[in-house]
C-alpha cells in the first residue's frame, strides 16, 4: 500500500519569506550598554559649589563617647554617687519616735516596702507589729524590699526602729503602704537617730 503526506501552510496575517521560524522569539538583550562607564555620584571639583564649606583632609570629628561613666552607672561601695553625697545633718528634732499618720482598708493584707531615699550608707531597722519584732534587722537599700502584713480586725501597728545612723546623718527612709489591689494608701519619709522609732497604724475595717 502506497500513503501519500500532504503538507499544508497555516494561513497568518503576513507571510514569512525570510525562511525563519515563525513561532521563534529571540530573547531580549540587555538594554543597559555594555561598554558605558558606571554612574559616578561624585561631582567634580570645577562643578562644586564655592559656597559650599568642607573641613580641611587633616581636621578630625570628634566622635561621642556612650561608653564614658557620669558617675552614676556603677556603684563603688564606700563610695557615693555624684547626686547622693550625704545624709541630711543629725538634728535634735530627729532624737523623737515619729508618728507617721493612719490608713484604713476593708482589704486582708498590705505590702509594706521601704528603702534608704538618700545616700545608701548602710542604716539598719528593725520591725515590729502590733509590739512583736517580725524583722530583727534589715538593711534599707538603694531598691524597694519589705513584706507582706495579714491584717488583724482593727488596728495594725507597725513600728520601724533605727538600730543605727549608718556611715552619714540620721537613719533615712521612705515608707509606701499598698493595699491588697497594689494601690498605694500610704507614702511617708522618716529621719532618725539611733534608738528611736518610726510607726504608722493600718486599720482594717
Amino acid at each position: 500500500m502506497i500513503c501519500g503526506v500532504s503538507f499544508g501552510q497555516i494561513d497568518g496575517s503576513t507571510s514569512n519569506t525570510s525562511g525563519e521560524n515563525p513561532f521563534f522569539r529571540p530573547t531580549p538583550t540587555s538594554l543597559v550598554p555594555e561598554n558605558k562607564p558606571p554612574i559616578s555620584l561624585t561631582i567634580p571639583f570645577k562643578d562644586r559649589d564655592p559656597k559650599m564649606q568642607f573641613p580641611p583632609p587633616s581636621q578630625e570629628t570628634k566622635q561621642l563617647d556612650m561608653t564614658a561613666s557620669d558617675g552614676l552607672l556603677d556603684h563603688i561601695p564606700g563610695k557615693a554617687p555624684k547626686a547622693f553625697q550625704k545624709d541630711k545633718e543629725p538634728r535634735p528634732e530627729f532624737a523623737r519616735d515619729q508618728d507617721l499618720g493612719d490608713v484604713t482598708t476593708s482589704g486582708d493584707f498590705v505590702q509594706i516596702k521601704y528603702r534608704d531615699h538618700e545616700y545608701v550608707d548602710g542604716d539598719l531597722i528593725r520591725v515590729y507589729v502590733n509590739g512583736d519584732v517580725v524583722q530583727s534587722s534589715v538593711f534599707l537599700g538603694a531598691s524597694f524590699s519589705g513584706f507582706t502584713l495579714s491584717l488583724q480586725p482593727g488596728a495594725n501597728r507597725i513600728e520601724f526602729e533605727a538600730i543605727n545612723q549608718g556611715s552619714s546623718g540620721p537613719n533615712t527612709a521612705e515608707l509606701h503602704v499598698y493595699n491588697e489591689k497594689g494601690f498605694i494608701i500610704s507614702a511617708k519619709e522618716w529621719n532618725l537617730l539611733t534608738g528611736y522609732k518610726a510607726s504608722v497604724l493600718v486599720i482594717k475595717d
